[in-house]
């Protein structure tokens, strides 16, 4: 797997293009042939799952230390790549993985990653992110979430809702407020485990794309848990949550990346194929100048996620607004790439018949999901280098 490498050039090494080979052979052999069936039947994505943890790809940032692969960011965002190529309902089992862990791997005591890495590096478990709740979306600090010291304990109340992967993860990272006067200083995180008491899921949402990977609410009706499953200081939780999302809104990238590239690569085969007025469509120019603008658009995204990538490895100063940045272009490109993909199956693409259309949903919450594009854009303007 590879591991920490310099990244001047923001240029994959032999290893990870190692790499890209190993998950794209195992993703076209074993995830895409089910990845329309997943959409079309809203499923989870098990034959992923399996595929990935048979593999050793569900989780590739654990450090080695505690029994994870050790994967460097960039490592992680081509696994997520090239499973976003051909299921992107799938890309979110290494994605979330990462996303939910990453707290405590950024701020967990040493009991805490000992405890929850190492069956998150197995494959035993899986890990979700609880953030947003009904009334606080992109004002996450707006949460409600109350826990409540009583002794040795924590006891939680609240609802959190569009949590990816919920009722499938083991475990969950939980923010919520335990200084109601301090406002985003007032956040602490928690891990809270699927089995503990008063734990429990609303029914998946129905959604316009990512519908192998279930989202719900998560009801935390007086959950109590010892106060050793808090994630850092008290009150440092919103603080670790922002970290945590600078790092992990490159993965969003790498979603998206992977979503256009599959469009391209289908729409490229498709229009040599297709032929009208006795010559495949391709050979007009209207048609090669799409794509060339497809693929120039996934370049650029790509370069700005690799470098991104490199940034996060190396906690540059600039992160923040690198991962705005990367998450923000490469899923407007993802979204214009799909489109145009649809558009040049023409009646094909908009059919179930075909991949495309299912891409194009697929891509929409890559613009949405871990901070609106919107946000993403106050996020750079706050942060300009």
């Amino acid at each position: 797997m590879a591991g920490s490498a310099d990244f001047d050039l923001y240029r994959p090494s032999e290893e990870h293009d190692m790499l890209r080979e190993t998950v794209r052979s195992l993703t076209e052999a074993k995830i895409a042939p089910f990845a329309a069936a997943v959409d079309e039947e809203a499923r989870f994505p098990q034959e992923a799952l399996d595929a990935l943890v048979a593999s050793d790809l569900h989780a590739v940032h654990v450090p080695e230390s505690y029994g994870g692969a050790g994967a460097d960011a960039l490592a992680t965002v081509i696994v997520i790549e090239e499973v976003a190529r051909a299921c992107v309902s799938s890309s979110l089992i290494p994605a979330v993985n990462k996303l939910g862990s990453l707290p405590v791997i950024l701020s967990g005591s040493e009991e805490l990653k000992k405890k929850y890495l190492g069956p998150l590096a197995k494959g035993d478990a899986m890990f979700s992110y609880c953030l947003s709740e009904p009334d606080a979306g992109s004002d996450a600090a707006g949460m409600k979430t109350r826990a409540v010291r009583d002794g040795d304990f924590w006891v939680l109340n609240g609802v959190k809702r569009w949590i990816t992967n919920a009722g499938v993860s083991d475990f969950y990272t939980v923010m919520a407020v335990t200084d109601p006067d301090k406002r985003s200083k007032g956040i602490s995180a928690f891990v809270v485990e699927k089995s503990d008491e008063g734990v429990s899921f609303g029914a998946p949402e129905k959604k316009l794309g990512i519908k192998g990977s279930p989202t719900r609410e998560v009801y935390l009706d007086n959950v109590r848990i010892p106060a050793d499953r808090m994630i850092g200081a008290e009150g440092t939780g919103f603080a670790t949550a922002m970290q945590t999302l600078d790092h992990t809104r490159i993965t969003i990238a790498a979603q998206a990346l992977g979503v256009a590239q599959g469009a391209l690569d289908y729409a490229k085969g498709y229009v040599q194929e297709r032929k009208q007025f006795g010559k495949p469509i391709a050979d007009f120019q209207g048609i090669q100048f799409m794509l060339a603008d497809m693929a120039m658009k996934i370049e650029a995204a790509r370069q700005l996620t690799y470098a991104a990538a490199a940034k996060s490895e190396r906690g540059d100063a600039d992160l923040t607004f690198q991962g705005a940045a990367a998450k923000c272009f490469a899923s407007d490109v993802a979204m214009e790439v799909t489109t145009d993909a649809v558009q040049l199956l023409g009646g094909y693409g908009y059919t179930r018949d075909y991949p495309v259309e299912r891409m194009m949903r697929d891509a929409k919450i890559t613009q949405i999901y871990e901070g609106t594009n919107q946000v993403q854009r106050i996020v750079m303007a706050r942060n300009l280098p």
